[in-house]
């Protein structure tokens, strides 16, 4: 379905963030008699009076009056009410479904995972970039496909894709990157199967373009064992890393120091940015001096500063435990203060706790709304396991800025205070940015 698809339909736009703003808008250029109707879950929200609309639990009982529905990617397709409307012959679709559609012809490169992602696509764009390409960069990174008017049209299309928008996903990218898989959003998808079809749909649904695949990643290759379309990087045959030297095959690159990003997962994402552009006919030998000059984005193991030798490392993008052991795992012998806990999705820390018997932990801080449930399951792998290494303190405070209090009180000279919560920020934080922010503020680099 286009644009000029909808000019004689009854349409609605579902969502007023930045995604259905944006939609609003492309649809008001390109099709300026179109009656909309706005929705709105929120019934605080602050609505424009220029268009009808519904908010709060109106919404629900107003979804079958419509023929097309332009859903945000926030709003979770499994509502019942969502399923009823279908039922009644109601087409649901997005802004990213919109945008492919209006775009056949187009170079892309989307990128899915469950964490890394707006690492990956950024590196992609900075490589593309320094090779003198055109390029486009959107999506879940924070800027709405339908947003970018790009005059004239880029090289290469660049995008993040979370498993909301993949989920209903038709395109047919050039290039489809699958970097990970880990249980996440199971709030928006209802259970671990479905978040992991959703999230593969960006492989699935079309067997148009080239798979980049995760060797490394154990999920991806249970479940993806065989496509014949793909290509892997973490793998001896092509982009990966051995010895602190990045290689192409048996062909050495460059030092994976020039990477300024802490950890292994970042060498992951360079891997797979390195495997993309060279599908795009770069030389990845040619990228060193770009990879070298790559600033990691806010919010994802962004060193803050030192305080009276302690370094402050904010990792607010963490939401899953997966990704708080990763931000663990880079800072490896050194003596570490984790802060961690948000909201509360049932996700199972006991890896985390288990990686902590044999890799140093200084402290453990956490805080509501799962706090209390990871600070149990440390106490009892902690009484269980077999530990080869001094246990970490814990402590359980009521929000961030009382564990930062903690933090600074018992983290020794040399150490970090990391803030990685493992969790997303609703409840105390409208998000994960406004949460970095208040750890900033709290470690005393913000006035």
């Amino acid at each position: 379905m286009r644009i000029a698809d909808l000019a004689d339909k009854k349409v609605a736009v579902y969502g007023y963030g930045r995604e259905g703003r944006a939609v609003i808008d492309a649809l008001r250029q390109r099709l300026p008699d179109l009656a909309l109707t706005l929705l709105d879950d929120n019934p605080q929200a602050l609505l424009p009076t220029d268009l009808p609309s519904h908010s709060g639990e109106a919404v629900a009982a107003h979804l079958g009056d419509f023929e097309v529905i332009i859903k945000s990617p926030g709003i979770s397709a499994y509502q019942p009410a969502i399923a009823a409307a279908r039922a009644q012959g109601v087409v649901f679709t997005s802004s990213t479904r919109l945008w492919f559609a209006e775009h056949p012809q187009a170079t892309t490169v989307c990128v899915t995972g469950t964490k890394g992602k707006s690492t990956t696509v950024s590196l992609i764009a900075h490589l593309l970039r320094a090779q003198g390409k055109q390029v486009a960069l959107g999506g879940n990174i924070g800027l709405p496909l339908l947003s970018l008017t790009e005059n004239p049209p880029p090289n290469v299309w660049v995008m993040e894709l979370s498993s909301y928008q993949t989920s209903d996903f038709e395109g047919q990218p050039s290039l489809r990157v699958l970097l990970n898989l880990f249980p996440e959003h199971l709030d928006w998808h209802g259970d671990v199967e479905t978040y992991f079809r959703d999230k593969l749909r960006l492989i699935t649904a079309s067997a148009v373009g080239t798979v980049l695949l995760n060797r490394l990643d154990s999920e991806t290759m249970h479940r993806l064992p065989a496509l014949p379309q793909a290509l892997y990087f973490n793998d001896t045959a092509g982009i990966h890393v051995r010895d602190g030297t990045l290689y192409d095959g048996q062909r050495a690159l460059f030092p994976s120091s020039h990477l300024q990003l802490p950890g292994a997962h970042n060498l992951s994402n360079l891997c797979a940015a390195l495997t993309a552009v060279r599908c795009l006919g770069v030389d990845p030998g040619s990228c060193a001096e770009a990879v070298a000059s790559f600033q990691g984005l806010p919010h994802r193991l962004s060193v803050l500063g030192e305080r009276q030798g302690v370094r402050y490392v904010d990792d607010s993008i963490s939401t899953t435990p997966q990704s708080t052991l990763a931000a663990l795992q880079a800072f490896a012998q050194t003596p570490v203060t984790l802060l961690a806990g948000g909201y509360d999705r049932g996700l199972d820390w006991t890896a985390v706790a288990q990686h902590v018997l044999d890799h140093p932990l200084h402290a453990l801080v956490t805080m509501p709304a799962s706090g209390a449930r990871i600070f149990e399951t440390f106490q009892r792998v902690l009484e269980t396991g077999t530990a080869s290494c001094e246990p970490p303190q814990l402590y359980q405070v009521p929000h961030l800025k009382a564990a930062v209090a903690v933090a600074q009180k018992i983290t020794p000279p040399g150490g970090v205070v990391l803030l990685s919560p493992g969790a997303p920020s609703y409840g105390q934080f409208t998000d994960y940015q406004v949460r970095g922010r208040a750890f900033a503020a709290a470690a005393g680099f913000l006035g």
